[in-house]
Protein backbone atom coordinates (compact mmCIF):
# COMPACT_ATOMS: atom_id res chain seq x y z
CA UNK A 1 0.00 0.00 0.00
CA UNK A 2 1.43 3.25 -1.08
CA UNK A 3 0.52 6.36 0.98
CA UNK A 4 -2.99 7.72 0.54
CA UNK A 5 -1.97 10.82 1.32
CA UNK A 6 0.80 11.16 -0.93
CA UNK A 7 -1.08 9.48 -3.70
CA UNK A 8 -3.96 11.79 -3.58
CA UNK A 9 -1.37 14.77 -4.60
CA UNK A 10 0.05 12.97 -7.54
CA UNK A 11 -3.72 12.68 -8.70
CA UNK A 12 -3.90 16.26 -8.36
CA UNK A 13 -1.04 16.77 -10.22
CA UNK A 14 -1.96 14.78 -13.01
CA UNK A 15 -5.51 16.17 -13.23
CA UNK A 16 -3.81 19.76 -13.33
CA UNK A 17 -1.91 18.48 -16.09
CA UNK A 18 -4.76 16.72 -18.04
CA UNK A 19 -7.16 19.65 -17.48
CA UNK A 20 -4.20 22.10 -19.08
CA UNK A 21 -3.34 20.18 -21.58
CA UNK A 22 -6.97 20.04 -23.01
CA UNK A 23 -7.16 23.41 -22.62
CA UNK A 24 -10.11 23.72 -19.80
CA UNK A 25 -10.56 25.88 -16.84
CA UNK A 26 -11.28 24.43 -13.42
CA UNK A 27 -14.75 26.52 -14.15
CA UNK A 28 -15.34 24.72 -17.93
CA UNK A 29 -14.38 21.46 -16.24
CA UNK A 30 -16.53 21.32 -13.29
CA UNK A 31 -19.39 22.42 -15.98
CA UNK A 32 -18.64 19.92 -18.22
CA UNK A 33 -18.28 16.95 -15.82
CA UNK A 34 -21.39 18.29 -13.73
CA UNK A 35 -19.17 17.72 -11.09
CA UNK A 36 -19.42 21.69 -8.15
CA UNK A 37 -16.12 23.84 -8.87
CA UNK A 38 -15.08 23.32 -5.41
CA UNK A 39 -14.59 19.55 -5.82
CA UNK A 40 -12.88 19.91 -8.37
CA UNK A 41 -10.80 22.14 -7.04
CA UNK A 42 -10.39 19.86 -3.61
CA UNK A 43 -9.84 17.02 -5.92
CA UNK A 44 -6.67 19.51 -7.68
CA UNK A 45 -5.29 20.32 -4.60
CA UNK A 46 -4.96 16.62 -3.07
CA UNK A 47 -7.64 17.87 0.16
CA UNK A 48 -10.35 14.92 -0.56
CA UNK A 49 -10.61 11.31 -1.43
CA UNK A 50 -11.63 10.68 -4.65
CA UNK A 51 -14.04 8.73 -5.85
CA UNK A 52 -14.27 5.85 -9.07
CA UNK A 53 -17.15 7.35 -10.37
CA UNK A 54 -16.28 10.92 -10.27
CA UNK A 55 -12.56 10.50 -11.48
CA UNK A 56 -13.93 8.61 -14.90
CA UNK A 57 -16.36 11.37 -15.52
CA UNK A 58 -13.59 13.59 -15.75
CA UNK A 59 -11.29 11.29 -17.92
CA UNK A 60 -14.33 10.79 -20.41
CA UNK A 61 -14.85 14.37 -20.87
CA UNK A 62 -11.21 14.88 -21.56
CA UNK A 63 -11.02 12.06 -23.76
CA UNK A 64 -8.37 10.28 -22.15
CA UNK A 65 -6.61 7.49 -23.96
CA UNK A 66 -6.51 3.32 -22.39
CA UNK A 67 -2.77 3.74 -20.98
CA UNK A 68 -3.73 7.08 -19.64
CA UNK A 69 -6.43 6.19 -18.39
CA UNK A 70 -5.26 3.02 -16.25
CA UNK A 71 -2.80 4.77 -14.66
CA UNK A 72 -5.09 7.65 -13.49
CA UNK A 73 -7.44 5.79 -12.05
CA UNK A 74 -5.11 2.80 -10.48
CA UNK A 75 -3.66 6.09 -8.96
CA UNK A 76 -6.64 7.31 -8.11
CA UNK A 77 -8.02 3.99 -6.61
CA UNK A 78 -4.91 3.56 -4.08
CA UNK A 79 -5.74 7.60 -3.18
CA UNK A 80 -9.06 6.66 -1.76
CA UNK A 81 -7.87 3.71 0.11
CA UNK A 82 -8.26 3.51 3.95
CA UNK A 83 -4.90 2.31 5.97
CA UNK A 84 -4.53 0.89 9.18
CA UNK A 85 -4.02 4.41 11.28
CA UNK A 86 -7.94 5.35 10.04
CA UNK A 87 -9.50 3.34 12.67
CA UNK A 88 -8.34 4.38 16.21
CA UNK A 89 -7.38 8.16 14.35
CA UNK A 90 -8.05 10.23 16.95
CA UNK A 91 -6.85 7.65 19.79
CA UNK A 92 -3.07 7.55 18.52
CA UNK A 93 -3.36 11.11 18.01
CA UNK A 94 -3.56 13.17 14.47
CA UNK A 95 -0.29 13.37 14.20
CA UNK A 96 1.08 9.83 14.26
CA UNK A 97 -1.79 9.22 12.17
CA UNK A 98 -0.14 11.76 9.12
CA UNK A 99 3.49 9.88 9.75
CA UNK A 100 2.13 6.42 9.87
CA UNK A 101 0.14 7.61 6.20
CA UNK A 102 3.61 9.17 4.83
CA UNK A 103 5.85 6.10 5.59
CA UNK A 104 2.75 3.93 3.84
CA UNK A 105 4.91 2.28 1.20
CA UNK A 106 8.06 4.49 1.21
CA UNK A 107 11.10 3.56 -0.48
CA UNK A 108 13.58 5.28 1.50
CA UNK A 109 12.64 7.40 5.01
CA UNK A 110 15.35 9.85 6.37
CA UNK A 111 14.92 12.62 9.16
CA UNK A 112 17.08 14.93 11.49
CA UNK A 113 15.76 14.87 14.82
CA UNK A 114 16.76 16.96 17.87
CA UNK A 115 14.95 13.94 20.45
CA UNK A 116 16.01 10.27 20.37
CA UNK A 117 13.94 9.11 17.01
CA UNK A 118 9.78 7.86 17.37
CA UNK A 119 10.54 5.02 14.91
CA UNK A 120 13.52 3.21 17.12
CA UNK A 121 12.14 4.14 20.67
CA UNK A 122 11.73 1.13 23.05
CA UNK A 123 8.28 1.34 24.85
CA UNK A 124 9.32 2.99 28.22
CA UNK A 125 11.49 5.78 26.44
CA UNK A 126 8.23 6.63 24.71
CA UNK A 127 5.66 6.05 27.80
CA UNK A 128 7.69 8.38 29.20
CA UNK A 129 7.22 10.92 26.29
CA UNK A 130 3.73 10.74 26.04
CA UNK A 131 2.94 11.92 29.85
CA UNK A 132 5.35 14.65 28.96
CA UNK A 133 3.68 15.88 25.96
CA UNK A 134 0.74 17.73 26.06
CA UNK A 135 0.06 18.72 22.99
CA UNK A 136 -3.58 18.86 21.25
CA UNK A 137 -5.02 15.52 21.57
CA UNK A 138 -8.82 14.79 21.16
CA UNK A 139 -11.08 13.50 23.72
CA UNK A 140 -10.60 9.85 22.40
CA UNK A 141 -6.80 10.21 23.17
CA UNK A 142 -5.52 6.19 24.42
CA UNK A 143 -1.92 6.41 25.76
CA UNK A 144 -2.26 2.75 25.32
CA UNK A 145 -3.32 2.60 21.83
CA UNK A 146 -0.92 5.52 20.75
CA UNK A 147 1.79 2.95 22.22
CA UNK A 148 0.74 0.49 20.02
CA UNK A 149 0.40 2.23 16.71
CA UNK A 150 4.14 3.60 17.48
CA UNK A 151 5.23 -0.09 17.42
CA UNK A 152 3.09 -1.32 14.57
CA UNK A 153 4.77 2.13 12.70
CA UNK A 154 7.90 0.02 14.09
CA UNK A 155 7.42 -2.83 12.07
CA UNK A 156 8.35 -1.15 8.62
CA UNK A 157 11.61 -1.18 9.22
CA UNK A 158 11.86 -4.98 10.40
CA UNK A 159 9.54 -6.17 7.21
CA UNK A 160 10.66 -7.79 4.03
CA UNK A 161 10.63 -5.27 0.68
CA UNK A 162 10.50 -2.52 3.65
CA UNK A 163 12.09 1.06 2.95
CA UNK A 164 15.61 2.35 4.01
CA UNK A 165 15.72 4.16 6.85
CA UNK A 166 18.84 6.84 7.69
CA UNK A 167 18.31 8.96 10.70
CA UNK A 168 20.38 12.31 12.03
CA UNK A 169 20.18 12.51 15.69
CA UNK A 170 21.27 16.21 17.13
CA UNK A 171 24.37 15.31 20.18
CA UNK A 172 22.08 17.69 22.47
CA UNK A 173 19.04 15.11 22.03
CA UNK A 174 21.49 12.37 23.40
CA UNK A 175 23.43 14.20 26.14
CA UNK A 176 20.19 16.13 27.14
CA UNK A 177 17.95 13.35 29.24
CA UNK A 178 14.07 13.28 27.84
CA UNK A 179 13.42 10.02 30.04
CA UNK A 180 15.03 9.15 33.48
CA UNK A 181 18.94 8.30 33.18
CA UNK A 182 18.02 4.68 33.06
CA UNK A 183 15.29 4.97 30.55
CA UNK A 184 17.68 6.27 28.14
CA UNK A 185 20.43 4.04 28.73
CA UNK A 186 18.06 1.34 27.92
CA UNK A 187 17.51 3.36 24.60
CA UNK A 188 20.91 3.85 24.09
CA UNK A 189 21.47 0.40 24.27
CA UNK A 190 18.33 -0.34 21.74
CA UNK A 191 19.85 2.14 19.39
CA UNK A 192 23.53 0.52 19.04
CA UNK A 193 21.84 -3.36 19.05
CA UNK A 194 19.76 -2.41 16.26
CA UNK A 195 22.13 -0.09 14.62
CA UNK A 196 24.63 -3.13 14.49
CA UNK A 197 21.84 -5.88 13.57
CA UNK A 198 20.12 -4.22 10.61
CA UNK A 199 23.20 -2.03 9.15
CA UNK A 200 22.01 -2.51 5.60
CA UNK A 201 19.06 -1.31 6.36
CA UNK A 202 18.99 1.15 9.04
CA UNK A 203 21.21 4.16 9.39
CA UNK A 204 21.93 6.25 12.36
CA UNK A 205 24.29 8.66 12.59
CA UNK A 206 24.87 11.74 15.37
CA UNK A 207 25.24 15.20 14.24
CA UNK A 208 28.41 16.49 16.93
CA UNK A 209 27.55 19.75 18.82
CA UNK A 210 31.28 21.13 17.85
CA UNK A 211 31.06 20.70 14.13
CA UNK A 212 29.93 23.17 11.50
CA UNK A 213 27.59 22.57 9.18
CA UNK A 214 28.19 23.39 5.74
CA UNK A 215 26.96 26.62 4.61
CA UNK A 216 26.65 27.24 8.43
CA UNK A 217 22.99 25.65 8.38
CA UNK A 218 21.15 24.98 11.37
CA UNK A 219 17.82 23.40 11.00
CA UNK A 220 14.72 25.27 12.67
CA UNK A 221 12.87 21.72 13.37
CA UNK A 222 13.31 18.06 12.91
CA UNK A 223 11.84 17.39 10.11
CA UNK A 224 11.44 13.81 7.60
CA UNK A 225 11.83 13.34 3.89
CA UNK A 226 9.71 10.28 2.34
CA UNK A 227 10.65 8.68 -1.16
CA UNK A 228 8.03 6.50 -3.07
CA UNK A 229 8.44 3.63 -5.51
CA UNK A 230 6.94 5.23 -8.59
CA UNK A 231 9.27 8.10 -9.49
CA UNK A 232 6.05 10.00 -10.74
CA UNK A 233 5.38 10.59 -7.30
CA UNK A 234 6.61 13.53 -4.93
CA UNK A 235 9.41 13.85 -2.92
CA UNK A 236 7.53 14.48 0.76
CA UNK A 237 9.21 16.61 3.63
CA UNK A 238 7.44 16.40 6.96
CA UNK A 239 8.17 19.28 9.59
CA UNK A 240 7.60 18.91 13.34
CA UNK A 241 5.80 22.15 14.37
CA UNK A 242 4.53 23.10 17.86
CA UNK A 243 0.95 22.86 17.21
CA UNK A 244 0.42 21.17 13.80
CA UNK A 245 3.13 19.69 11.73
CA UNK A 246 3.68 20.92 8.10
CA UNK A 247 3.62 18.67 5.25
CA UNK A 248 5.35 19.89 1.70
CA UNK A 249 5.42 18.47 -1.52
CA UNK A 250 6.13 21.10 -3.73
CA UNK A 251 9.84 20.88 -4.89
CA UNK A 252 10.49 24.54 -4.57
CA UNK A 253 8.88 24.10 -0.89
CA UNK A 254 11.06 20.58 -0.23
CA UNK A 255 14.37 21.36 -2.14
CA UNK A 256 15.93 23.06 0.66
CA UNK A 257 15.12 20.88 3.15
CA UNK A 258 16.73 18.34 0.94
CA UNK A 259 19.61 21.15 0.68
CA UNK A 260 19.86 20.79 4.72
CA UNK A 261 19.91 17.09 4.74
CA UNK A 262 22.68 16.52 2.36
CA UNK A 263 24.74 19.38 4.44
CA UNK A 264 24.12 17.88 7.61
CA UNK A 265 25.23 14.19 6.42
CA UNK A 266 28.23 15.92 5.33
CA UNK A 267 28.75 17.35 9.24
CA UNK A 268 27.61 14.17 11.13
CA UNK A 269 29.67 11.14 12.61
CA UNK A 270 29.51 8.28 10.34
CA UNK A 271 27.24 5.03 11.32
CA UNK A 272 30.15 3.27 12.90
CA UNK A 273 31.46 6.12 14.76
CA UNK A 274 27.46 7.37 15.99
CA UNK A 275 27.48 3.66 16.94
CA UNK A 276 30.63 3.80 19.43
CA UNK A 277 29.51 7.09 20.81
CA UNK A 278 26.56 6.11 22.14
CA UNK A 279 27.71 3.24 23.07
CA UNK A 280 29.91 5.72 25.43
CA UNK A 281 27.08 7.59 26.55
CA UNK A 282 25.13 4.79 27.74
CA UNK A 283 28.30 3.54 29.59
CA UNK A 284 28.16 6.21 31.74
CA UNK A 285 24.57 5.84 32.96
CA UNK A 286 22.87 3.20 35.18
CA UNK A 287 21.12 0.17 33.99
CA UNK A 288 17.45 0.06 33.21
CA UNK A 289 15.32 -1.06 35.97
CA UNK A 290 11.88 -1.31 34.65
CA UNK A 291 9.06 0.45 33.22
CA UNK A 292 7.33 3.31 35.27
CA UNK A 293 3.76 3.56 35.39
Amino acid sequence: MISPYVRRHRLATELIRLREEHGYSTQRLATAVGIPRQRISQLQNGHVRPNDAEIMRILNVLKVGDRRWQQITTIAREAAERGWWEKFRDEMGPSQALYADLEAGARAIAEYQTLLPGLLQIPAFTEVRMRVNRGPRSEDFDPTRALEARQIRQRILHRDGGPSYEVIIDELAVRRHAAPPDVVRAQLDHLVQIGRERKKKITIRVLPISVTVPGYVVPGSPFFTYRYPDPGDPVVVAVEMARRDLVLTDPAETNGYLDQYRRLQQAALTHDESLDFLATVAEELPAYTGSRR
